[in-house]
């Protein structure tokens, strides 16, 4: 499972079709003609998603938060929402994610990408049937 995948599977009950579409994904991606790995997106189908009540992203991760001893800020922080969901949040595990979510600025630039990683992970939880606050999005 990649990284975006647990993501969805710590935010959304495991029946949602978002988060069984990730699951079914197989862990290794086969490689491009360039060596690189092809990873794709899981993302349920729009009838799939619209059958279901919105989950409210924004309501969970406020639950959370409040019964996590840690004062994390998941609204604006890439490293407090993955350390919320008790993901690996190194530097790493973001580059990984940042490839897995197509980021083409320069991974090296860590606050940048930080940044963009924020928004586009909240933006991918919108498209899978999440409730996100518009602000939170890209």
């Amino acid at each position: 499972m990649n990284i975006f995948s647990s993501i969805l599977a710590k935010i959304f009950p495991a029946s949602h079709p978002s988060v069984t579409a990730a699951t079914s994904l197989p862990s290794t991606a086969p490689s491009s003609p360039s060596g690189a790995p092809v990873t794709s997106m899981p993302v349920a189908s729009p009838t799939q998603v619209s059958a279901l009540a919105p989950v409210d992203v924004e309501k969970i991760l406020n639950e959370l938060s409040a019964n996590n001893s840690e004062k994390l800020n998941w609204r604006t922080s890439i490293v407090d929402l993955m350390k919320l969901l008790g993901l690996d949040s190194s530097l790493g595990a973001r580059k990984a994610l940042a490839d897995e979510l197509h980021f083409s600025g320069d991974m090296n630039d860590s606050a940048a990408m930080n940044i963009w990683l924020q928004k586009q992970v909240m933006t991918k939880l919108a498209q899978n049937g999440g409730k996100v606050p518009n602000e939170l999005r890209d």
